[in-house]
């Protein structure tokens, strides 16, 4: 009986040995069947998306684009497959969890975002709300690199120039048939805002590094000329290395030629006149922190988000930077001129928006606005009773005009774009002004110190119009007006941070105090 046993079990055995390597010679002749797992299709059409800004209500501005794309999308997901995340969409977070290179704060509004992309967090959405989350998420992304603030909020800190308008079909079409939203191009915002994004970069690399040192003066600082010798010497040159206006800190503490060099340097992009004089006022500016530096940096790439690209394809246009106190002509992207400006005064300002310039004027008359009549002439023609008389000034219908002439409050010429703010580009008799290096004192048009190069420059496309032909016209007493045959942008900005055409950054003043409003309004975002 055990004997028979045994037996039986060996043969089972034997059966069930034989049995699997039969299987195991079949399976190897056979090709391996592959397991088809069906392709992720989600519907999400409007049931879907009105459902999801009803849970998540602080994104309902992006719903109109976000419904027009799912539309043309076939109303499936964009973001996800089977495996989940796309490689795409972890580019857009990763991109908008940077968004600090791109002077911004990385404040999504809902922490669900984070959840889908984090290892160590569990995603408790469902994948129709996964994926209309990141398509939020990209559309936030959007509008906070592309656009920046609204126009009502621009508006609001007195920007009048036309915004850039966001096509977010044609930026969303760009952008996922590249998979990409990568700007190698540099072709989506106006340029000097990736010049002041790579200025920024430098700045933060310096703030990582400590800064730069105070540099300690005493009450009674006089000023340092080339040959002195001093502590502070060492303390500049060491100042001036870190952000390369200096090209080697020797420690030198004798005010050498190398030094006065790149102090000329570090002034010329910042606002100030050369000197040969190493003055306090440029101790004060050499010392404000890193981090203020960056502020302003910021302040202005934000500005620069409201600038249509497009305006720098205009064959010739008119620039005017208030706080730099110039005037430029850019011709087929090259500049053709450059004059020192003055502009209005604080109580004044010279309003930021743009025009199209069509006439220039000879010999103008100044037609003095209400304002000034009340607030100078009035007061001036009650002490004096031949007070216009002497300043040239006479009645024309019941406003005061003032003759032409020399010492015309406008000077020899006048160049106009009509605009309800009245602000024009003139000549003007103050030369002295020009030579001061804030430049803040008109009523709020925009004084020229080279008027008569202007006007030659703007109608060289004229023959008729040699230098001599100008002269004569800005000198004959009479008014008289040239229409441009062809109208030239002109356009009034605000920048107090800017890298030139050589690639220095420039710092100038804030005259009219609008950086800190703006500052505040990114901070807090």
């Amino acid at each position: 009986m055990k004997i028979w046993y045994r037996f039986a079990v060996i043969m089972l055995v034997f059966i069930a040995v034989s049995c699997n390597s039969k299987g195991d010679k079949k399976e190897g002749n056979q090709k391996e069947e592959k397991v088809v797992i069906p392709e992720l299709k989600l519907s999400i059409d409007s049931l879907a998306i009105a459902g999801f800004y009803e849970t998540y209500p602080k994104l309902k501005n992006f719903q109109d684009e976000v419904a027009a794309l799912y539309i043309k999308k076939q109303s499936t997901q964009l973001w996800l497959d089977n495996k989940g995340v796309v490689e795409f969409g972890n580019t857009l977070y990763d991109k908008y969890k940077g968004l600090e290179n791109e002077g911004l704060k990385a404040n999504f509004p809902y922490k669900e975002i984070n959840s889908i992309f984090e290892n160590n967090s569990v995603n408790k959405l469902s994948k129709v709300n996964t994926d209309l989350m990141i398509t939020n998420l990209y559309f936030y992304y959007a509008e906070k690199v592309y656009r920046g603030f609204d126009e009502k909020t621009s508006i609001s800190l007195e920007w009048l120039l036309p915004r850039k308008k966001l096509n977010y079909q044609v930026l969303t079409d760009s952008i996922f048939e590249k998979s990409t939203i990568s700007d190698d191009k540099k072709s989506k915002m106006f340029s000097q805002y990736y010049k002041l994004r790579d200025a920024l970069h430098q700045y933060r690399d310096i703030e990582k590094n400590g800064g730069w040192k105070t540099i300690e003066v005493n009450e009674d600082y006089k000023g340092l000329k080339l040959g002195d010798s001093s502590t502070i010497i060492g303390q500049i040159r060491e100042r001036l290395f870190v952000t390369g206006d200096i090209k080697e800190d020797n420690k030198s503490a004798v005010c050498d030629t190398v030094l006065m060099k790149a102090v000329k340097n570090y002034e010329l992009r910042h606002g100030y006149t050369p000197k040969n004089t190493i003055l306090l006022e440029h101790i004060n500016d050499l010392n404000i922190p890193v981090s203020d530096r960056i502020k302003t940096i910021i302040a202005n790439m934000e500005r620069c988000r409201w600038i249509d690209p497009e305006l720098e394809k205009g064959k010739k246009y008119i620039e005017v930077n208030i706080p730099e106190f110039r005037l430029y002509i850019v011709e087929d992207g090259k500049i053709t001129f450059i004059s020192p400006v003055v502009v209005g005064r604080t109580m004044t300002k010279t309003v930021v928006f743009s025009g199209m310039m069509n006439n220039i004027v000879f010999s103008p008359y100044w037609n003095v606005p209400p304002s000034i009549i009340k607030s100078e002439i009035k007061p001036g023609m009650t002490k004096d009773k031949d007070y216009l008389a002497k300043k040239n000034l006479e009645w024309n219908n019941g406003a005061v005009r003032q003759l032409p002439g020399k010492n015309n409050s406008l000077g020899l010429v006048k160049f106009l774009f009509p605009n309800s703010s009245n602000i024009y580009l003139h000549d003007t008799p103050a030369k002295s002004l020009f030579e001061r290096e804030s430049r803040a004192f008109s009523h709020g048009c925009v004084r020229v110190a080279k008027p008569r190069e202007l006007a030659i420059e703007l109608l060289k496309v004229d023959p008729k119009w040699t230098p001599e032909r100008i002269d004569k016209a800005m000198h004959a007493g009479k008014e008289s007006w040239y229409t441009l045959k062809k109208k030239v942008p002109v356009y009034i900005g605000y920048f107090t941070a800017w890298v030139d055409r050589e690639g220095q950054l420039n710092f100038y003043k804030d005259i009219y105090q609008r950086d800190e409003s703006l500052i505040k309004l990114l901070t807090e975002e």
